[in-house]
């Protein structure tokens, strides 16, 4: 079984696939996990392993998705009374564990993301710098060009001589960087510039830049377009050598980067929706979650199994016993949900 997970686990690493490691490593018995249980958990939700029942699973998950989203290892405290501490411990999060036997768990969630992508067009010396710089903050370095050798580029992870390898490459993790400095800046830009890429920048002045954009545009290539291009590429740090270009393009993409795993971090802190919240709008938003109205805890919307209508409005529950209590007093548990109880 182990051998399974792991061989799973490195799978997932080789290809590039985001997943998250969940390892029980506390527990207060009753409990049906055990210390030192695992479980893999990927992007869309689905689950190998075991550490815990239908009371710890949907925070694990929850919790497993956020790490996703900002990158953050963090440990979950379930137990039936919340652990309060007078100093505040970045990354432990406490859960109340709503089920009948009362028992509490503590796992360490650990996010394992791609390496993001560092796509450099040309064999330049800016070229050369920026694919030094990008092994140096762990990018995959990837280099196109003709010319380009592993003399020249020891720190790259992939050469490519031809354009249509990159840009079948590109995804929403790469950065790219047309670095070809007046060898064939038109048709490196118009390789990539309809990709998925994050970041497409180009190392040119002002005066040539409005000549690659003007070709580009004789070639029906959008103006939205052409305005996701980031140029002159980089930080405006007064850089001058080739070195200290790289350098501040690669402060801008390790910006850029940041910035996006922050708002990443802000979207996951987000407030768990009402109860009142209807069927067709929970159906656009298939992340979102609900609270229970019977026991508080957060139920994902998506595929929930037990759930019941009520004065014109949907509730959700974790399990059939909660649905019970509702369907036997819904008017009660109906207005603590309105009240925030």
């Amino acid at each position: 079984m182990w051998n399974m997970f792991f061989e799973q686990a490195g799978q997932l690493r080789a290809e590039g696939e985001p997943f998250v490691l969940a390892t029980v490593v506390a527990c207060q018995r009753p409990t049906a996990a055990y210390p030192g249980a695992k479980a893999l958990i990927r992007a869309d939700g689905t689950l190998t392993g075991w550490v815990g029942g239908s009371c710890a699973q949907p925070t694990v998950m929850q919790e497993a998705l956020k790490a996703l989203a900002d990158s953050k290892a963090r440990l979950l405290r379930i137990s039936p009374a919340l652990q309060h501490s007078t100093v505040p411990q970045e990354g432990v999060y406490d859960f109340v564990m709503t089920c009948a036997s009362q028992g509490a768990l503590e796992i360490f969630i650990e996010p394992f993301l791609p390496r993001p992508e560092l796509l450099v067009i040309g064999e330049t010396p800016v070229a050369q710098a920026l694919a030094r710089f990008g092994a140096l903050l762990d990018f995959t370095v990837c280099v196109s060009d003709p010319a380009a050798t592993r003399e020249r580029f020891p720190d790259a992870d992939t050469l490519y001589a031809h354009l249509e390898a990159v840009r079948t490459r590109v995804n929403p993790r790469s950065y790219v960087v047309v670095a070809t400095q007046g060898a064939y800046d038109e048709e490196a830009l118009e390789a990539v510039i309809d990709t998925r890429a994050g970041y497409i920048g180009l190392v040119a002045s002002g005066k040539r830049a409005a000549t690659i954009f003007q070709y580009l545009r004789d070639k029906g290539i959008q103006s939205e377009r052409l305005q996701r291009v980031k140029c002159p590429a980089g930080l405006q740090l007064g850089a001058v050598t080739p070195p200290e270009i790289g350098f501040s393009i690669m402060g801008e993409i390790l910006q850029l980067r940041r910035s996006h795993v922050d708002q990443a971090a802000a979207a996951a802190r987000a407030v768990t929706p009402a109860a009142d919240m209807l069927p067709d709008t929970a159906a656009v938003m298939p992340d979102m979650e609900m609270v229970d109205p019977v026991c508080g805890m957060s139920v994902q919307v998506a595929g929930a199994r037990y759930t019941s209508a009520y004065d014109g409005k949907t509730f959700i529950f974790c399990g059939a016993g909660c649905k019970a209590r509702f369907d036997h007093e819904p008017e009660r548990y109906a207005e603590g949900s309105r009240r925030g109880l």
